[in-house]
């Protein structure tokens, strides 16, 4: 069984994420190829586009959600996802037990629903929302008034995970933020989740964006648990590997295995960029870097840079009035020629990120950043979407 090294382990990931090169596709395509965006924030899925495919713009994005062809909406990892509709009716029933397990570990929300039958939750909220999207807040009102002695956010929560529930415009639309409000995916998309979705189609489509993956690694990005017995039964369509570790891993037979030298462009991702958060081992993106580097301890996933397709830096933009500044801080010196070409990089990313501003500037610090503190402005978003 061949043994893959970090870096070729990287350069699979760059490539099948899209990242090595621009592409030209249309945006939904790419939602698509990488069964979804982690969206806890309204942004991050169009910095993500924009790293990714040739010449996006806002406007994309924005039309595909107002037209309903993706959507916002609790799935992987129990997790807010942009996934197309077709994966949010297909994907959503599989990932059920993964909801479930969270809906039952949400420390802050679990108390409320304890010991009611979720079917009477289901009931329930499928009624409240009968006339109409609700915010959080007005949806848990109207479970309060038949739970009265219960936390109204906490029955909120636990129909947002025991009911197939998109984020409806304007919220997530570039520009014209808006509230959380909630619709049923089935009242919003015009037909139900699928009924009995295969787990091995979903296995394969990880492999094909996120591999090869170990057994942990799948799991890791879907949420889901005892996978093994979906990957034994794909094993004779699949290709196997062993990581340095000796971890066994999985891949699809045509999935691209760049050399670990091919050069890799600087990239700029977003706050809770699906690359950072899809494997178990994570040292094929973060190297050496503890995960504490760029997870904090609310749960943020910071916007990362990559250079030669490892995490180098952090990044954020700031705006005063008219002005615009993208501060890049790296957790160590960078060469002349990878400061040169983060610098190249990030002021087109500025021009995309605050098309709006009169002047630009990038500033690149010279030291290194300490891991495991913060150096950026708060975040508003923990990674299941709840604003913190």
């Amino acid at each position: 069984m061949p043994t893959l090294q970090r870096r070729a382990l990287n350069r699979a990931l760059i490539e099948r994420q899209l990242l090595l090169r621009r592409h030209r596709m249309p945006a939904a395509a790419a939602v698509a190829h990488l069964v979804g965006m982690q969206a806890q924030a309204p942004d991050p899925p169009y910095t993500g586009l924009w790293s990714r495919l040739e010449g996006f713009r806002h406007e994309e994005l924005a039309e595909l959600l107002t037209s309903r062809a993706v959507v916002r909406t609790a799935l992987l990892r129990a997790t807010v996802h942009l996934v197309t509709a077709e994966d949010c009716l297909a994907l959503r029933p599989l990932l059920q037990p993964a909801l479930d397990r969270d809906l039952r570990g949400a420390t802050r929300y679990a108390r409320a629903s304890a010991g009611l039958a979720p079917e009477e939750l289901r009931r329930a909220g499928r009624a409240a929302l009968a006339g109409g999207a609700l915010t959080p807040g007005e949806l848990g009102a109207a479970l309060g008034a038949r739970w009265a002695d219960r936390d109204p956010a906490g029955l909120a929560y636990a129909v947002r995970n025991l009911l197939p529930l998109v984020q409806v415009p304007p919220r997530g639309v570039w520009g014209v933020g808006g509230r959380t409000r909630y619709a049923t995916a089935e009242s919003w998309l015009g037909r139900p989740p699928e009924p009995a979705p295969s787990p091995d189609a979903l296995v394969t489509r990880c492999l094909r964006a996120y591999g090869p993956a170990s057994v942990k690694d799948v799991q890791t990005w879907s949420g889901l648990t005892r996978l093994r017995e979906v990957l034994e039964r794909l094993r004779p369509g699949l290709r196997t590997f062993r990581d340095e570790e000796g971890a066994e891993l999985f891949d699809v037979p045509d999935g691209p295995l760049p050399d670990g030298d091919t050069p890799v462009p600087v990239r700029f991702l977003p706050e809770f960029d699906n690359v950072l958060l899809s494997h178990a081992d994570r040292a094929r993106v973060l190297g050496d870097l503890p995960r504490s580097a760029v997870l904090t301890r609310n749960g943020v996933v910071r916007a990362t840079v990559l250079v030669d397709g490892f995490v180098r830096a952090i990044w954020s933009v700031v705006r005063e009035r008219t002005a615009a500044t993208l501060c890049v801080e790296p957790f160590a010196p960078l060469s002349r020629a990878e400061r040169d070409a983060v610098t190249e990089e990030g002021a087109r990313l500025l021009a995309f990120a605050a098309a709006g501003a009169d002047t630009f500037d990038v500033r690149v610090a010279p030291g290194a950043a300490v891991p495991g503190t913060r150096t950026t402005a708060p975040r508003t978003h923990d990674e299941r979407g709840n604003q913190s």
